[in-house]
């Protein structure tokens, strides 16, 4: 099976069949990351919507592509910056989206503070693996991941169901390494207050 580097290069080179490829490799994953990322704000209509920019996009901009990337990397940072721009677009966003709530999942604090307060806290009881494959808490899970603020709810999209390393992300978002693994312990920390009270 050829990798997707070796498609985009095959692709540029004037094979068709290589997008075609490519997409039907990408879009079910791909489809269900969006999906998943404007979560109650969004329908299926809407994720099909967003998917459809996606691939436009890929196919508008694909020449530029940095071939010594990956392009799982490339074409999962178009999926998320077209959901957020969608999500950005949908509503206004509202003043309680940046109050604390006392810690609730839309994530108030100040980012440089809240990273800290993340990275200095100790959870002895960290959300086991096992509980996001539970299929009898999947819906549960779904909707309490959807009720995070974005950058919490991509980390959790982009390692669990997409297995993107801590790195990658890092690369995919622009952030540091060290924001992406707070965000994603503090996300954790949000989802088992909302799951297990």
């Amino acid at each position: 099976m050829p990798t997707d580097e070796k498609l985009v290069e095959e692709y540029l080179s004037g094979n068709e069949e290589s997008l075609h490829i490519l997409i039907e490799r990408y879009i079910k994953p791909i489809y269900n990351f969006v999906y998943r990322y404007v979560g109650l704000s969004g329908t299926e209509h809407d994720a099909e919507d967003i998917v459809q920019d996606v691939f436009i996009s890929v196919w508008k901009h694909i020449r530029k592509f940095d071939r010594t990337k990956k392009f799982k990397t490339w074409i999962f940072a178009i999926a998320k910056n077209a959901s957020l721009n969608w999500l950005n677009k949908k509503r206004p966003r509202l003043f309680s989206e940046f109050s604390a709530q006392g810690g609730s999942a839309s994530g108030g604090e100040n980012e440089a503070t809240d990273n800290l307060f993340a990275e200095s806290i100790v959870d002895t009881e960290p959300l086991p693996d096992k509980l996001l494959e539970r299929k009898d808490i999947a819906e549960g899970l779904s909707t309490a991941i959807s009720k995070l603020q974005p950058n919490y709810r991509e980390v959790l999209l982009f390692h669990y169901n997409n297995d993107f390393t801590f790195q990658e992300i890092s690369e995919l978002t622009g952030e540091p390494l060290n924001t992406v693994k707070s965000r994603h312990r503090r996300a954790l920390i949000l989802l088992k207050k909302m799951l297990m009270p």
